[in-house]
């Protein structure tokens, strides 16, 4: 636990200073007549990220937190099959989304990871996995107009489309 806390620590602060970096590509600061520039809450959060990953970092040298003083594995044999089995989950949603979308691989997924991996009754799982898509569609494709990829289920939104857009 103690490896795992400053490892993750350093590279949670790594990244926190590239995401400083190249959010300053764009104006931080307050534009007048605009309001914040379009770096401004990218750079702001990455800055109090890099202040909480310092902050661990003391915390571990001073041996204050539970993880600092704690010599136990990071992951057991249960967490490691438990993350093999919900990073295969995710990876196999991912590659389908290339063939049945967002709003197709997405309900796969969740089917997968709330009924066969939580155990959770059938109708819960349906609930959730057939409103999640639901829920995905109108929020990024009507109302921010961010069209979601479809892949092959195109076909079925476009009378959507007509309706919403």
């Amino acid at each position: 636990m103690r490896r795992a806390e400053i490892t993750t620590a350093v590279l949670l602060a790594a990244f926190s200073i590239y995401l400083m970096w190249k959010s300053a590509e764009l104006p931080i600061g307050w534009l007048p007549e605009e309001g914040p520039g379009g770096g401004a809450f990218p750079f702001w959060l990455a800055v109090i990220m890099l202040g909480s990953c310092i902050w661990i970092i003391v915390n571990w040298f001073r041996r204050s937190s539970p993880p600092s003083q704690s010599s136990e594995p990071f992951m057991d044999n249960y967490a490691v099959k438990r993350f093999a089995l919900v990073g295969g989950g995710v990876t196999a949603m991912i590659g389908l989304i290339h063939i049945l979308g967002v709003f197709g691989s997405l309900p796969l997924f969740l089917i997968y990871y709330i009924r066969f991996l939580g155990r959770h009754s059938w109708a819960t799982t349906l609930a959730i996995a057939l409103s999640a898509p639901v829920v995905v569609f109108f929020f990024f494709d009507v109302a921010l107009r961010i069209i979601m990829p479809k892949g092959y289920l195109e076909p079925l939104f476009l009378p959507l489309y007509d309706i919403f857009l």
